[in-house]
């Protein structure tokens, strides 16, 4: 790739997003509708909801670790949120010590 074609790309890639961004403010004028309201109070917990169904889809209870490090990890998660309000030590602290589960404890 030369200097110019990634130099368009970088512009293509900085207006398509620019775009998106400003494009729900250009179509509803500053005020959402009443629909996407309702989705803006509905799809966090969604979100949430498929979010946790994706990390437990490939737990097997009924094999040796028998899920332990996503239940150990989710309740960190889970009581970490409810302790400090803070995502990316939730989060970020939940995944790391998924990792460490499961390459060091349950390996």
């Amino acid at each position: 790739m030369t200097q110019t074609q990634a130099l368009l790309t970088i512009l293509f890639i900085a207006f398509a997003t620019l775009l998106t961004r400003a494009l729900p403010f250009w179509v509803f004028h500053g005020q959402p509708s009443a629909f996407v309201r309702y989705l803006g109070v509905v799809l966090p917990g969604a979100v949430i909801a498929m979010l946790v169904v994706y990390c437990f889809k490939a737990a097997t209870p009924l094999v040796w670790p028998h899920a332990l490090p996503e239940l150990i990890a989710g309740a960190y998660v889970v009581l970490v949120h409810h302790w400090k309000h803070n995502l990316v030590l939730s989060i970020g602290g939940g995944t790391v010590l998924y990792m460490l589960l499961v390459q060091l404890v349950f390996a």
